[in-house]
């Protein structure tokens, strides 16, 4: 059974272990190994000051009682009146189970009671798992690109194309559909 539910104090470490394996497995191959494995780790711990800060709604996904995926939304930074889908992540262990889909229909249930009529999300350019999942949910492409070079991650000139985000078109809420 899936249940979906706003994220607790409490769940922090189970976000960090969903949004560590699933990065793990879908990005780390695109670094260099010590910057991956940096990357991994940190994504363990970041989680339970997102939850303090109560500046995003952080929804988290349990397949069975076990926590398998999570989402973290807010207003877009850069497009103002619209809703970003900043970080959705599922548990490779999810992966073909439908918990992502149940938590990307309730993500956009919950974007449009609170009041966002359109949304968008950046996703790397090369995952086309990623990519096909938000197309079977009515996102298509923008054409829009950006590079995101970390501090801690020099540039690559051969791997370059995996730090370039493409972005779903501003979407209407209510026409993205049931994944």
């Amino acid at each position: 059974m899936i249940e979906i539910r706003c994220a607790r104090p409490h769940d922090g470490d189970a976000l960090g272990e969903i949004h560590a394996a699933a990065w793990q497995a879908s990005h780390a191959p695109f670094f260099q190994p010590e910057f991956a494995a940096h990357a991994v780790q940190s994504r363990r711990t970041r989680w339970h000051e997102r939850i303090a800060e109560g500046t995003r709604t952080i929804l988290l996904a349990e397949l069975d009682g076990r926590p398998m995926a999570l989402s973290s939304l807010l207003p877009s930074p850069t497009r103002p009146g619209l809703a970003e889908i900043f970080s959705f992540y599922c548990h490779p262990d999810g992966w073909g189970s439908g918990v992502a889909a149940a938590l990307m229909t309730e993500t956009l249930r919950h974007l449009h009671d609170d009041g966002f009529a359109r949304v968008h999300l950046w996703t790397l350019r090369d995952t086309p798992q990623s990519r096909r999942f938000y197309t079977k949910c009515g996102f298509t492409e923008s054409g829009a690109a950006r590079l995101r070079l970390r501090r801690r991650q020099p540039p690559q000139p051969d791997r370059i194309r995996a730090g370039l985000l493409t972005t779903a078109r501003s979407t209407s809420v209510g026409q993205l559909r049931e994944c």
